[in-house]
């Protein structure tokens, strides 16, 4: 009765103050105002538990930045908490954190969130997580060390999509930060957006036209913006160590060397962040680590807690917390370090490592049928819409879908699998390897994996773009490809089948006019898909 007392009365006290703060907010100023503002005195608003006050916070090169401040109600003098820095994400103003910060706080931690710079009301341009975004978290901590009763020897950070990949960078650089929870992020951007060196045109679309309305892109984000989605291919070196310069994994030994405890957490159907590149990356951390990947896209995983609900993500987040920087023994640390969500059920399964997730065995689909396929014209298969699609999945398990069978097979290539007589556990990461012929230097192609019913219908597992430039026409080649890495269950009685095609429009393709691609399987190396499995 008393824990359900005080959980009812910290839920009310924590919808009071996001009104409160999306009350101010709406008095605020446009984005494009923000350099210009004169800085107001900080406001105060309190709760029976935690105290939240608004500040201009100093950033680096002499910006500022719109920030506020939790810090646990009736702080004797002289005493100091454990501190957790939240850098807010691509184009969310300050309160974005507001409940996670306000119930950190309730549990002894002062916590200070701030509008990443070039975004809404806080200074410079974006940057995209470049140094001066890695410099502002430096520069935040400095200040909650001067100016709040912050530990200086207790320093974590937190953050979603944008401010997860500016929190791993950040850890980097900065050996003051003890502990990271990484959510929705990013720890390679090449990998994310550029797979299979292949432009994400949706996902690209989607980050720079939101940058556009909330925030003010610098002439750098511009010109990388505009060579990308202008398929300049002249500029890929430039775009390519762009973004070397923006990803962790390009940092990894600094990370480890400062021995950040780091926490990544991400969904199966992430559009703007497939989970492939935060597997690879938690592989190569040396120092306390956890993995966490579950059903839905981008931030959807997390998204419930951002608004005060109950939710996994996050209750592990301060289980991380506080087992990193209060040292307590709350178990997070002995428990299996990866921990996944299948698609198909509601069920937690641990592994000791990335490797072990399909350690059950791989089962090889040869495809030894030769195909051929026309270019430019879109078969029916694809993977859906950024965003939505994997949301779906997510709440009523309704991925993007095609019907097997009526694929026009002078635009997909199909090869499908005998039905299983039992149910069949993919997890982890399906990879293809073909031999590919094509008609023209430059080309691009997509493979799914589906998995099919009885009455032909497919269910999108995974998929994976490709594209080639400079390639002799006529001339074949090898192609290994990784999909994107899941976990989902084969019902008894279905089958799986692999479908390649040209156009996606969740990418963009490099087809010539009037090419085409055949696709074949030497007997001296022959095609397959890989797949891994959960051991039964």
């Amino acid at each position: 009765m008393v824990r359900t007392a005080r959980t009812a009365r910290t839920t009310r006290s924590t919808a009071a103050a996001v009104a409160a703060v999306l009350a101010a907010t709406a008095l605020g100023l446009a984005p494009h105002q923000a350099q210009a503002a004169p800085a107001p005195a900080p406001a105060a608003a309190s709760s029976a538990s935690s105290d939240l006050r608004f500040h201009d916070i100093p950033g680096s090169g002499g910006i500022t930045l719109k920030g506020n401040v939790f810090t646990p109600s009736g702080a004797p003098a002289g005493r100091t908490y454990p501190l957790i820095v939240l850098p807010t994400s691509w184009g969310m103003p300050q309160i974005e954190y507001i409940a996670q910060a306000k119930k950190l706080a309730d549990d002894g931690y002062v916590v200070v969130s701030y509008t990443s710079r070039g975004f809404w009301l806080s200074g410079g341009q974006i940057e995209v997580a470049g140094p001066p975004d890695t410099a502002d978290v430096s520069a935040v901590i400095d200040w909650a060390l001067a100016n709040t009763p912050a530990d200086a020897h207790h320093i974590g950070l937190g953050g979603v999509s944008y401010g997860a990949g500016i929190g791993l960078l950040a850890s980097a650089h900065d050996p003051r930060i003890k502990a990271v929870v990484a959510l929705s992020g990013w720890a390679d951007i090449i990998e994310s957006i550029y797979s299979g060196r292949t432009q994400h045109l949706q996902a690209a679309a989607l980050l720079g036209g939101a940058g556009y309305l909330t925030g003010r892109p610098g002439p750098e984000l511009q010109q990388i913006l505009g060579d990308f989605l202008g398929s300049r291919l002249d500029r890929e070196p430039q775009m390519i160590e762009w973004g070397r310069q923006r990803s962790a994994a390009e940092r990894i030994d600094e990370i480890n060397a400062n021995g950040a405890a780091i926490m990544l957490g991400n969904a199966w159907g992430d559009s703007i962040f497939p989970p492939n590149q935060y597997a690879a990356f938690y592989e190569k951390l040396t120092g306390p680590k956890r993995l966490e990947f579950r059903p839905g896209d981008h931030a959807t995983a997390e998204g419930t807690g951002l608004l005060g609900l109950p939710n996994d993500t996050w209750t592990n987040a301060h289980r991380w917390f506080d087992r990193y920087l209060k040292g307590e023994r709350n178990g997070v640390d002995t428990e299996a370090p990866v921990q996944i969500k299948s698609r198909s059920d509601g069920g937690y399964e641990g592994y000791a490592d990335w490797k072990s997730v399909g350690a059950g065995g791989t089962e090889k689909l040869p495809l030894s049928d030769s195909e051929h396929l026309f270019t430019g014209v879109d078969s029916g298969a694809d993977g859906g819409v950024v965003l939505l699609s994997s949301i779906l999945d997510q709440f009523v398990k309704a991925p993007p879908a095609a019907s097997v069978p009526l694929l026009p097979r002078a635009f997909a290539a199909v090869w499908q699998s005998p039905r299983y007589e039992a149910d069949r556990r993919v997890r982890g990461t399906v990879k293809l390897h073909t031999t590919v012929t094509p008609t023209a230097p430059d080309g691009t192609f997509v493979a799914y994996l589906y998995d099919v019913g009885p009455l032909g219908i497919g269910k999108l597992v995974s998929n994976a773009p490709y594209t080639f430039h400079g390639k002799p026409r006529g001339q074949a080649f090898g192609v290994d490809l990784e999909l994107f890495s899941t976990a989902y269950d084969v019902p008894r009685g279905h089958r799986l089948a692999l479908v390649i095609d040209t156009v996606d429009p969740l990418y963009i393709e490099h087809n010539p006019s009037g090419a085409q691609l055949t696709f074949s399987s030497p007997r001296t190396d022959p095609s397959y898909v890989s797949v891994p499995l959960r051991e039964q």
